[in-house]
């Protein structure tokens, strides 16, 4: 979320229980379309061995880079909209029925980016691209991702700019991971993809990116599920102080602005301790396996890592500047934008960042069809942590 938001909220984490009720609908209605599973397979990727620092150069030709021009979406104010009562059901792996889709590792030019993703589900089914944060990469979505291809979606998840095997095109680009940047690879992945409309869903850096697509491009996302609500970063309220309590959760952010935090990234040791910290303080319940913790950490083995996460956090506070391609962009987020697409909201009982009071603080940003809800038990990897929540999330989405 946005430190104007969490400004207001305070520290304090948001509680609730979606309890169960007698005799309530279960996801026994969700049927999976028909259609023939096609067979997939991974493929037999080899692991890279990534040199040590310092990085050679890549010999990138750079590309001739278009500015696209986006159309100015017709934002409404908040209204009183509506709510869709919300469906009991127990927390849990409640749609865990069973059913293994492998997914596929693909690689795509989109925009400044060889973007590479995990696919999975029908080709022609209707698409849900689920956005990763930091420190997390796809495999946040290792179980969402099959749950949402048997019922018949055709479900992306990339890794963003950073991460894993996607790799800038270009030695010339910047290293640049301001808010609009990461947005823009969004949008240029869809393109590149041929997808014109998609279901977005997203936590940490990843809800940010898609609340983002929808506030300025909502012709191209059927709906929303963005994990801590509305997240788009105000650089100028970055600059107010929070209370201590608040400040020290973000210890890491103000850690990376300092030159031994960057160092502390380019050391693969220091950086996986100080990764595998941040998981284990912002989902405090949530007892990983170091294999699953292994198995997300060669992600943060991408050469471009460490600039691309101190660019982020500097950005933020204003301590870095960005690419004055993205200035319009900017401009329009600084006023936070109204999100008009169907949302569902999902705030984790025990991230340190979710705001008190069930969403009240960021309501009046959703101006459509719009559910809330606040998982018990749950921190901020909310769709490793509580995928079944997550999924329905998505189904409900769909059909707000």
């Amino acid at each position: 979320m946005d430190r104007r938001s969490f400004h207001r909220a305070g520290v304090a984490a948001g509680t609730g229980l979606f309890a169960a009720a007698a005799g309530a609908r279960t996801h026994a209605a969700y049927a999976a379309p028909a259609y023939a599973a096609p067979a997939y397979a991974t493929p037999p990727y080899a692991p890279q061995a990534y040199p040590p620092p310092p990085y050679p150069e890549p010999a990138y030709a750079e590309p001739a880079y278009q500015e696209p021009v986006y159309a100015e979406p017709a934002y409404l104010m908040p209204g009183p909209g509506y709510v869709v009562p919300p469906r009991p059901a127990p927390y849990g792996p409640v749609l865990s029925d069973g059913l293994a889709v492998p997914w596929t590792l693909r690689q795509v030019a989109a925009g400044d980016l060889n973007v590479c993703y995990a696919e999975c589900g029908p080709l022609d089914g209707p698409v849900v691209v689920c956005l990763h944060g930091w420190p997390y990469d796809i495999h946040s979505y290792a179980e969402v991702a099959p749950l949402l291809a048997v019922r018949g979606y055709r479900v992306l998840v990339p890794y963003l700019r950073g991460h894993g095997r996607t790799r800038f095109r270009s030695e010339q680009t910047p290293r640049n991971a301001q808010q609009a940047a990461v947005a823009r690879d969004l949008i240029a992945l869809l393109d590149a993809l041929g997808i014109s409309r998609a279901l977005l869903a997203g936590f940490d850096w990843g809800a940010r990116t898609a609340a983002i697509v929808a506030a300025l491009r909502p012709e191209r996302v059927k709906a929303l599920v963005t994990v801590g609500g509305y997240l788009i970063t105000d650089v100028h309220a970055q600059a107010d102080p929070l209370n201590a309590e608040a400040e020290h959760a973000w210890w890491y952010q103000y850690y990376f602005t300092t030159e031994r935090g960057r160092r502390a990234l380019l050391d693969r040791r220091l950086r996986r301790d100080l990764c595998r910290l941040v998981w284990q303080t912002v989902s405090p319940a949530w007892r990983f396996e170091e294999r699953v913790f292994d198995r997300t950490a060669t992600a943060f083995d991408n050469p471009d890592y460490p600039e691309i996460v101190v660019h982020n956090y500097r950005w933020r506070l204003g301590l870095a500047g960005g690419e004055r391609r993205y200035d319009a962009d900017e401009r329009r987020l600084a006023d936070r934008p109204v999100i008009t697409v169907p949302t569902v909201a999902l705030d984790p009982a025990l991230d340190p960042f979710t705001a008190p009071g069930n969403g009240r603080a960021y309501r009046d940003r959703f101006a459509g069809p719009y559910l809330h809800r606040t998982v018990d038990g749950v921190g901020h990897n909310l769709p490793q942590e509580a995928p079944g929540e997550f999924v329905r999330a998505v189904l409900d989405a769909d059909r707000l």
